[in-house]
């Protein structure tokens, strides 16, 4: 029987998203499990098999999968192994041979594993915006800053198997904020969801500048958008900070590899509108002129809901 499909799987704090994919990019069964329900990663890779057989049966495909291609935090597509995942409640500080695990769990199908950034960045690369790019960065913007960085059609993994970390290159140098990773300065602490969160509350608390923002209790970077869609000026102004650092950031980026195009992924860049003109401002006004206006900023082009999916079956085409 010819093995026409595959299996992505994005492995997240809270939930784990996994979908049977064809050639074109068709998700033809999906299912979600949560991941924070065990300390353990051996019950975890139990419930996440027996998820993947019922979305196997689900959409006829047995003895049709070619491989499993997996997301996750601290990835090691090397290795196969998650390392360091303190955000997954069975990560902590051990190494994890995630795909040898579950490779066994599923009868032998191979397993290719990578961080979720860089299983983003193939997702865009053979179905969304970068396709037939050959150098791009894809930046992730959600709860923190991913990045996965291509050249020349391949993605970068160093020697170690965890390059491109750049949302934990220093974006603010002089008494920058403190980072989850135990840096001070990081990008992540800037533009993720919860930077631009912490950047409301941080200005609220300098000013008594009016804002729809000061009557909630418990502040999100969604509460930042809607206040911004109705003319919040304090709302606007945190996103246009938020877009200047990032553009100072990319500037810096592309004179480290000089990519065709920044993708733009994630729940925060559903913001598109409010921080675009700012990127651009910033990062041409310090790139080098040399590519100045010619790195195009784009945004993913993938369904938000079969994304994070596509993007990891993308690795199990090679398997």
């Amino acid at each position: 029987m010819e093995k026409d499909l595959v299996i992505g799987i994005d492995v997240g704090g809270q939930t784990t998203k996994c979908g049977v994919v064809d050639a074109r990019g068709n998700v033809i069964a999906q299912t979600v499990i949560r991941s924070d329900t065990h300390t353990d990663v051996a019950p975890f890779i139990d419930e996440l098999a027996a998820a993947l057989k019922r979305i196997i049966a689900d959409a006829n495909a047995e003895g049709r999968i070619r491989g499993i291609g997996a997301g996750a935090p601290n990835g090691n597509f090397y290795k196969g192994e998650i390392e360091n995942a303190p955000n997954l409640t069975w990560g902590g500080t051990k190494k994890i041979p995630f795909a040898k695990m579950l490779s066994e769990a599923m009868d032998g199908i191979p397993v290719s594993l990578t961080n979720d950034a860089n299983a983003a960045a193939m997702g865009e690369m053979t179905y969304g915006a970068a396709r037939g790019m050959k150098n791009f960065i894809m930046i992730t913007l959600g709860t923190g800053v991913g990045s996965g960085i291509v050249i020349n059609g391949e993605i970068v993994y160093g020697h170690d198997g965890f390059a491109g970390e750049l949302g934990h290159t220093c974006a603010v140098r002089n008494n920058g904020r403190h980072c989850n990773c135990g840096k001070s300065g990081c990008l992540e602490a800037y533009a993720s969801a919860m930077g631009v969160a912490r950047t409301a509350r941080e200005w609220l608390e300098m000013s008594d500048e009016p804002s729809a923002l000061r009557s909630l209790d418990k502040i999100t970077s969604k509460d930042v958008y809607d206040a911004a869609k109705e003319g919040d000026k304090l709302a606007i102004r945190i996103f246009e900070y938020t877009g200047k650092i990032l553009g100072q950031s990319f500037a810096d980026f592309i004179e480290f590899s000089a990519p065709e195009a920044i993708v733009l992924f994630g729940g925060l860049a559903r913001s598109k509108e409010f921080l675009t003109e700012p990127i651009l401002k910033a990062m041409n006004e310090n790139v080098l002129p040399l590519w100045r206006n010619k790195v195009k900023l784009v945004y993913s082009s993938l369904k938000e809901s079969d994304a994070a999916i596509l993007g990891a079956s993308a690795l199990a085409w090679e398997l």
